[in-house]
């Protein structure tokens, strides 16, 4: 077979392995971006269930820097 020919066709298939590989890596970022999307909304609802407006931010009153009574 031609050189030429050979080259040509090795290109062709590693062209095609790309194309597949990125494929799947569009699927699987776009899994990834629905689960973010879910887990946000499931984050959100757990903090109105908890009272929380914000990270780090509770419906009550801050713990005081204290030391646990173990110490």
């Amino acid at each position: 077979m031609n050189p030429t020919i050979e080259s040509i066709q090795r290109l062709e298939e590693k062209i095609a392995y790309l194309e597949r590989h990125v494929t799947e890596q569009d699927k699987a970022m776009l899994e990834m971006s629905d689960d973010i999307t879910r887990l946000s909304r499931e984050l959100n609802a757990l903090r109105e269930r908890t009272g929380q407006d914000a990270p780090g931010g509770g419906g009550e009153e801050a713990m005081p820097d204290e030391r646990p009574p173990h110490y």
